[in-house]
């Protein structure tokens, strides 16, 4: 399997420790990924209030680079944001021949053009339906044994679009969790907004969804999410929220991910997460290879 791989600006920043094991998990997978070659930002949240047409031709950008220097793969976009933002290219921008004639107007000024013919794809997609959860279980070397994981989706990757998942009740996060061992902690808080870039603006909207998201997470041994926005909302609020008694790890999927596999704290980057202190570390380690749940109970959960 073979994707032609668009990391973001946040993989490359304040999320590199999602890039860093998302490499190191698809390369264990047997999966090679291909950078997009002079790949620029896809406009994020903050281009569409400046300019509608570029909050298009910004992603169509690196669609198009794909198109051309990598026809015939799948791009891969692990940021759920980055996702979206190239997703709505071709589910708002190819088939309308105004706005796309707009679009490939603009790109015309770097010598490119979007035919429209790139899929897209989210890591989650790639994982449950082109690798299959049986080939991730098969890999995995340090089963989780029954830690306690709260999957946390998030809203870009299930709405507007419903592609590869449930936008109510998404359960591709959860298999992909139980092929590792995990035990699934029961939620409804899943698919729930986590106030996004609304913590800079009305960060009172914000950490009310915060609070909510980190209270329901009471006794998870950690919170998973494919998100860096929200792994940054749910991770660097959590001393700041009402909520603040509750401290929970916030990991990316694919760093559980290499540690099931038998990657090491370093080839995953498990340093970089603002929840986790030595102790905690320790902890995620004890509880993914052995389960040592505080209190010396295999209900006990928290950390």
């Amino acid at each position: 399997m073979k994707y032609a791989y668009y990391p973001g600006c946040s993989l490359q920043e304040s999320a590199h420790e999602f890039d860093v094991s998302v490499r190191a998990v698809m390369d264990r997978l047997g999966v090679e990924l291909v950078e997009i070659p002079d790949w620029t930002c896809c406009g994020a949240s903050a281009a569409e209030p400046v300019s509608r047409l570029m909050n298009y031709a910004l992603p169509a950008r690196n669609l198009a680079l794909a198109e051309k220097e990598l026809a015939g793969l799948d791009v891969l976009a692990p940021c759920s944001a980055c996702y979206l933002n190239l997703l709505k290219v071709n589910r708002e921008v190819v088939g309308d021949k105004s706005l796309h004639g707009q679009v490939n107007e603009a790109l015309d000024a770097c010598g490119l053009a979007y035919g429209g013919g790139v899929r897209v794809r989210h890591i989650l997609d790639v994982l449950v339906n082109d690798v299959g959860v049986e080939a991730i279980g098969a890999v995995v070397g340090q089963n989780l044994n029954g830690m306690r994981v709260a999957p946390y989706y998030g809203c870009q990757i299930l709405r507007p679009y419903e592609v590869f998942d449930d936008p109510r009740k998404p359960l591709s996060m959860d298999n992909v969790l139980t092929a590792m061992g995990a035990k699934i902690h029961p939620w409804e808080m899943g698919a729930r907004c986590c106030g996004a870039s609304l913590m800079v603006t009305h960060p009172e909207v914000a950490m009310h969804s915060v609070e909510a998201i980190l209270g329901a997470a009471e006794g998870a041994d950690a919170i998973a999410t494919v998100c860096p926005l929200c792994q940054m909302n749910l991770e660097a609020y959590q001393h700041d929220s009402a909520a603040g008694g509750h401290h929970v790890p916030v990991l990316y999927l694919t760093q559980l991910l290499g540690l099931a596999f038998g990657l090491e704290e370093p080839a995953v980057l498990l340093e970089k997460n603002m929840s986790l202190n030595g102790s905690m570390r320790a902890g995620i380690r004890a509880r993914a290879w052995r389960h040592e749940p505080p209190g010396g109970t295999e209900e006990a959960g928290g950390t």
